[in-house]
């Protein structure tokens, strides 16, 4: 298999990967809003489902990867770093924002996410980006404001609300640039021990909050209301912690690791699209037109920026959408 086959290969399984993290990480909103109407507090919500989702990790990484927890040691600098800013950061920072501005502004700022990962990579390898890529990036954040109906909105802003919602953006830009250390073929370290120990840090650090007075921090044996059913409250833990948690953590490190931060912060904007579809079917949340033109412009946005890559050869000496690298440069993973 030529070295072209194996790169474009690396791509398709990174992009599944990413596709598959949106799509997950799109149900979390709605199966924690069933449980916040059912009584808990967003922090206790934030909790279980980290916790939760740490439980499965370790049991999953105990099985496949036995050797995670001395692996996490060696890296406890980044798996901590990881834990406590993208993980538990950038959910602390979200609902702040929440708390001071629309859901729809919040989530907004913290969607900007990938224009701070595109420009992070511009200033630091002095590569500008493709002008289709950047068009891309403009036309998928227009269609999430359109998703997100801002434009027909009287959103209440303020200053600390902003200030929130641009560390929630910065927290999730970590995200993307430090999965992007992980190795995709298990020579460095592994994305299965970065969510683990990154879920077992951010639960940890929440809980804190919680049990410290920082954050509210309320939980109820109520049942909770999912796609008109009503269930107990242990099943939408449940799917938050294996689904929205961690499948999505796992699926999202593993994509980054195969493609570049830039492009996959772009597939990750998919998650406001799968979270829209997903509180319309799980909550009866109806899709408006204007949110419907809005996935579809978020679409042409990341199509756009995969045209951008397909313009140059995709070898494994080059990422997508970097264009050509010189043979003396260190090659890319593949």
């Amino acid at each position: 298999m030529s070295m072209t086959v194996r790169g474009q290969d690396h791509f398709r399984l990174g992009l599944l990967f990413a596709i598959g993290s949106a799509f997950t990480f799109g149900m979390s909103g709605p199966f924690a809003k069933s449980l916040m109407e059912a009584g808990w507090s967003p922090t206790a919500a934030v909790t279980a489902r980290l916790a939760g989702g740490a439980l499965v990790m370790a049991v999953f990484a105990t099985i496949v990867k036995p050797d995670w927890i001395r692996e996490a040691r060696a890296h406890a600098r980044t798996v901590v770093a990881y834990g406590l800013v993208p993980i538990a950061g950038a959910q602390l920072c979200y609902y702040n924002a929440v708390s001071h501005l629309s859901v729809g502004v919040a989530l907004l700022l913290e969607y900007t996410a990938p224009i701070l990962v595109v420009g992070w990579i511009w200033g630091t390898t002095r590569r500008r980006p493709r002008a289709m890529t950047l068009a891309g990036v403009a036309i998928a954040v227009a269609g999430i404001m359109l998703v997100l109906n801002v434009f027909t909105g009287g959103a209440h802003i303020n200053a600390a609300g902003i200030a929130w919602g641009l560390a929630a953006a910065i927290c999730a830009a970590c995200y993307f640039m430090m999965s992007d250390e992980v190795s995709a073929d298990g020579s460095g370290l592994n994305s299965i021990t970065l969510a683990t120990g990154g879920l077992v840090v951010g639960a940890v650090a929440v809980g804190l909050l919680g049990l410290t007075g920082v954050m509210p921090l309320t939980f109820t044996a109520n049942n909770a209301d999912v796609a008109g059913l009503i269930v107990p409250w242990w099943v939408p833990v449940l799917m938050l912690a294996v689904v929205a948690t961690a499948i999505a953590y796992t699926l999202g490190i593993s994509g980054v690791a195969r493609l570049r931060p830039s492009f996959a912060s772009l597939v990750g904007l998919g998650e406001v699209l799968f979270a829209v579809i997903s509180a319309w079917i799980l909550l009866g949340e109806a899709v408006t037109g204007t949110q419907a033109v809005g996935g579809v412009v978020v679409l042409l946005g990341l199509a756009l920026a995969r045209q951008g890559d397909r313009s140059a050869a995709v070898t494994a000496a080059t990422w997508p959408d970097a264009g050509p690298i010189e043979e003396t440069a260190s090659p890319a993973r593949a």
